[in-house]
């Protein structure tokens, strides 16, 4: 290797350990790192195959991969109004989905490592996800579930487009 190339070659694995960017989700292929923009929230029973919209024919959400290693998710059902009593409340808070924390990627695993969330009982717990990047559309699908509304096991596919 000429010495030139040898010499950019560590400037720039300097700058990245000096950026404390996380490599296992850096130097992934492919690479989730960037914003996206939710499409489609689809739950389907493992029993039965049946699919159901999760918030809607049209939720509306972001999640946002940096390439440091950490992620943040915000998912909301198509239709919100401002909470007029308690009742309205509940179902704001009962139909979404908000968490952050650091990630890795493992091949067309990524693991969210929650570290802070609307729903208590996911902080400090490792959600698991597969992944397929197309293009500029990102499929994401959990590992299956009971889910939290009807309590019946199942997977959530998320369906997202790259933001430009």
């Amino acid at each position: 290797m000429k010495p030139i190339r040898r010499q950019l070659l560590q400037a720039a694995g300097a700058a990245v350990a000096a950026l404390g960017v996380n490599a296992s989700s850096w130097g992934a292929e492919p690479n989730v790192a960037g914003s996206w923009k939710l499409v489609s929230a689809v739950s389907e029973e493992l029993a039965t195959g049946k699919k159901t919209a999760l918030l809607g024919e049209h939720p509306k959400g972001y999640i946002i991969y940096t390439p440091q290693g950490r992620m943040m998710a915000l998912v909301v059902r198509e239709t919100r109004s401002p909470p007029k009593v308690d009742e309205d409340r509940i179902n704001l808070h009962k139909y979404m989905y908000a968490y952050s924390g650091r990630y890795t990627v493992e091949g067309e695993k990524v693991v969210h490592h929650v570290d802070v969330s609307w729903n208590e009982s996911w902080t400090g717990t490792d959600q698991v996800r597969f992944f397929k990047l197309e293009g500029d559309r990102l499929t994401i699908t959990t590992a299956p579930q009971k889910n939290a509304i009807t309590g019946i096991e199942n997977i959530s596919v998320f369906v997202w487009e790259r933001e430009r």
